[in-house]
């Protein structure tokens, strides 16, 4: 800003400075968005456009978001564990298989296309890297839930533990 504007402004001569345009983000897709999906995904495999070992990996890598999903709050709603969550089920895989299906079966299946490896082996080291992924972060859902429970179970042995109880008369039970 130069001195003009900034006279103009200290005056009131100047025009009310523009309004800062406003941004619209993107907003994350619901569970039920990603479970739709999931179902879309596993529908294009299951006519027999793949085969069966593509089509085997892609259901092991829907079934654990499925399983993911409703414990993804455990990992963080803005995580990138969270993030890779909703991107394989809405791009990561549907894309990877897309670029697949859009290519001759025959060629896919048979012409190396990048360090001696055709587009079906790429495609399957792909889908082996999504699953090992996506597993490891069902783990880390379920690990937080798992944990809950050890931590309450060391409370409740603390508070009410006890080395020697007799069962006839409760002797040696704690209590708070």
């Amino acid at each position: 800003m130069g001195v003009r504007e900034w006279w103009a402004r200290l005056t009131g001569d100047a025009p009310p400075p523009a309004e800062a345009e406003s941004v619209e983000l993107d907003r994350a897709p619901t569970e039920a968005e990603l479970l739709a999906a999931l179902d879309a995904t596993d529908a294009s495999v299951a006519d027999g456009r793949v085969p069966a070992l593509v089509a085997s990996r892609v259901r092991r890598i829907t079934r654990t978001v499925r399983d993911t999903l409703p414990r993804v709050r455990n990992l963080g709603l803005g995580s990138a564990e969270a993030y890779a969550v909703t991107a394989t089920a809405t791009t990561y895989l549907p894309e990877a298989l897309a670029a697949y299906t859009r290519l001759p079966r025959q060629w896919a299946d048979s012409r190396p296309v990048d360090g001696g490896k055709t587009s079906l082996m790429l495609l399957i080291d792909a889908l082996d890297l999504l699953a090992s992924s996506m597993e490891q972060i069902f783990d880390a859902a379920v690990r937080v839930d798992a944990n809950a429970l050890v931590v309450q179970g060391r409370f409740l042995q603390e508070k009410f533990g006890h080395s020697s109880v007799d069962p006839s008369t409760g002797s040696g039970l704690r209590l708070p």
